[in-house]
């Protein structure tokens, strides 16, 4: 029998995540979940995040039974997963900043993480810094518009690149000799606008993505596909009950997405 994944995030940016779990897992179910009427997690609370997510994951598990939840969201790993773990008997797997990979292939030892607002204020953030950066120096980039920014791209609208360039600035440190020489993105939002990041970026680095990451992990649990098995159904589900447009429908096609499962209540 097929297993079914739900992949959860606040908008389009778990779309990155779940790119990479069809591709180990094309056998599998997976419903999409994209929590606008809530976006952008990090302009809110964390008590008003645990408020909104814990009970609507229950809605999300009880309409679909996934076998797996994946939290394809930095804010929501580090603020409600524990809330999920402890609310909910299935597994799920969170994302979050790659600091420990990142700090370890650097070469210059200069390394930024690029995230939301709310996830580089966490002290959960700071302590993988702690833990895990060696002896690199890292330098926190909290966006306030990126993620919006990177939601608007994939709906098709024109973002210009001086708005995107002025979001990443900070993250580029010439510093003693030293130059950064790699980004973490630690919003799943980002990596939507991947090309252009490179792009504007005042010089090469090395971006980390850590979906490929969350999809081994997934595998991990789940286990490989069985071979020779038929490609599973991609749907998603939005909460706010809106019906994607032709831009934002060709979008989401680009990532396997072609049907809408019922939105829950928003």
């Amino acid at each position: 029998m097929s297993q079914t994944f739900l992949v959860f995030d606040s908008g389009l940016g778990g779309l990155t995540v779940l790119r990479e779990i069809v591709a180990a897992r094309p056998d599998a179910h997976m419903v999409y979940v994209g929590d606008d009427a809530f976006f952008p997690y990090g302009g809110h609370t964390e008590t008003k995040l645990v408020a909104r997510v814990v009970p609507l994951m229950g809605e999300l598990i009880e309409r679909h039974r996934p076998d797996i939840v994946v939290i394809a969201c930095n804010t929501a790993s580090i603020q409600v997963l524990p809330h999920l773990r402890e609310r909910y008997t299935l597994p799920f797997v969170g994302t979050v900043p790659a600091i420990k990979p990142a700090c370890a292939a650097s070469r210059s030892k200069r390394v930024s993480v690029l995230g939301t607002e709310a996830t580089v204020a966490r002290e959960y953030t700071r302590r993988l810094i702690r833990d895990f950066a060696r002896d690199c120096a890292v330098t926190l980039v909290g966006s306030r518009r990126l993620a919006g920014l990177a939601e608007a791209h994939l709906q098709g609208q024109s973002i210009a690149d001086a708005d995107i360039a002025a979001e990443i600035a900070p993250c580029f440190v010439d510093q003693d000799g030293e130059r950064t020489d790699t980004v973490v993105l630690a919003c799943t939002h980002y990596p939507l606008l991947m090309d252009r990041l490179a792009r504007l970026a005042p010089w090469p680095v090395t971006w980390v993505d850590p979906a490929p990451a969350i999809a081994r992990r997934l595998v991990d649990l789940a286990g490989p596909a069985e071979p020779a098995t038929a490609r599973g159904q991609v749907e998603a589900v939005f909460t706010s009950g809106k019906h994607p447009d032709a831009r934002l429908a060709a979008g989401l096609a680009r990532f396997g997405i072609n049907a809408l499962a019922d939105a829950t209540a928003n």
